[in-house]
C-alpha cells in the first residue's frame, strides 16, 4: 500500500508531510484492502487551505473527499473522516451482501436434500 502526500501553490515541511501520512495509514483498520492513499494540499489560498484525498481499494473504485478549512490539519482530519464514512459504509454493503448469499445457498441446500425415510 503506497501514501502519497502532494502540495500544490506552496510547500510543506517533512515533517506535516509525515504526519498527514501517518493519519492517512489509519484507514487501513477499517479496510485491509487498499491499495493507494493520494493526499493532496492545495495552498493557492493559504487562508483556508483545501485537501483533497482519494484512495483506492481492490475491485472498487475510487474513494474520493475533499475539506477546506482555516486549519491545513482540520481539514485533512475531516476529509480522512469523510473518506472513513465512505470505507465503513462500503465494507458493511459487502459484509451483508456476503451474508444474505451464504443464508439464501443454506435455505436452497436444506430445501434440495432428500429426507432420510
Amino acid at each position: 500500500m503506497q501514501v502519497r502526500v502532494s502540495t500544490r501553490h506552496g510547500h510543506l515541511s517533512e515533517a506535516s508531510q509525515a504526519k498527514i501520512a501517518s493519519k492517512a495509514e489509519k484507514l487501513l483498520r477499517i479496510f485491509d484492502r487498499l491499495s493507494d492513499i493520494v493526499v493532496v494540499v492545495d495552498l493557492k489560498d493559504e487562508q483556508t487551505p483545501k485537501v483533497d484525498v482519494q484512495v483506492s481499494a481492490e475491485h472498487k473504485h475510487d474513494f474520493m473527499a475533499s475539506e477546506q478549512s482555516t486549519e491545513m490539519m482540520v481539514a485533512v482530519d475531516a476529509a480522512l473522516q469523510k473518506i472513513e464514512q465512505q470505507l465503513r459504509k462500503y465494507k458493511n454493503r459487502v459484509v451483508e451482501r456476503n451474508r444474505d448469499r451464504d443464508r439464501q445457498g443454506r435455505q436452497v441446500e436444506a430445501e434440495h436434500t432428500p429426507e432420510e425415510e
